[in-house]
């Protein structure tokens, strides 16, 4: 596969995106006016629009009139769901990335004993959330546009990695306390566990490095979790 620039990239990702986003209404939902749709629809039709317009040309091009165009309503109706653009971006990581955090905390809140169990049912629903493209493109847009705006990096900081790191961290170090993995940096290994799964993405999305097989990405957690749930196990002797 040759290497792709992230503009054509993330243009592939608005088509696809729009083509499943269309896909899902139904016949009369096409042809009635999107001002006359179910309000609880709306904002979800403003980031399907935003998604889109940010993959195509940037966060930082982007304005509120484009994302109300886009998405067939009027700017004043957008600012009834999100005050700002930066809001917008933070529905995005909420609806897509957010959950994942979420459901670590509800796994992992009352778990004791061996720590991989828990840890191997996360990665594998973080593999099925970011098996879409769409939900790809999110931490993508951060990584692109944060050097720029570091809010937009303490955005997706504070709903995402400030929860995931210290919930994956006390789940492994009441692991080393318990003796059911070997002694780790709990912090360390927390960083360990996510970063292959981004390090992935960013290689095959932005690099164009694709390994043999085609990007599955389930194929990926699914060999991390071998080396990771070895290299945890608890020392003999």
């Amino acid at each position: 596969m040759h290497p792709r620039s992230l503009c054509l990239t993330w243009k592939a990702l608005a088509t696809d995106h729009q083509v499943s986003y269309n896909s899902h209404m139904s016949p009369s939902e096409k042809s009635e006016p999107k001002f006359r749709r179910r309000a609880n629809a709306r904002p979800d039709e403003v980031l399907d629009a935003a998604l889109a317009l940010f993959i195509d040309q940037g966060f930082a091009r982007t304005s509120v009139d484009q994302v109300a165009q886009r998405a067939g309503i009027s700017k004043g109706a957008v600012y009834l769901y999100f005050p700002s653009k930066e809001a917008i971006l933070a529905g995005l990581v909420n609806r897509t990335i957010a959950p994942l955090t979420d459901a670590l905390f509800d796994n992992i809140s009352h778990h004791q004993g061996d720590p991989r169990p828990a840890i191997e049912q996360f990665l594998r629903m973080m593999g099925k959330v970011l098996t879409d493209k769409r939900n790809r493109a999110v931490p993508l847009i951060v990584i692109h546009e944060a050097p720029a705006a570091p809010e937009i990096a303490t955005l997706f900081r504070t709903a995402v990695l400030d929860r995931a790191i210290p919930a994956l961290s006390t789940l492994l170090a009441q692991g080393v306390e318990g003796g059911h993995i070997r002694p780790i940096d709990p912090e360390l290994t927390a960083r360990t566990v996510i970063g292959p799964i981004l390090a992935h993405i960013i290689f095959y999305e932005i690099f164009g490095i694709e390994p043999e097989g085609g990007f599955h990405l389930d194929r990926l957690i699914e060999n991390h979790l071998l080396i990771l749930n070895a290299g945890l196990e608890p020392q003999k002797g």
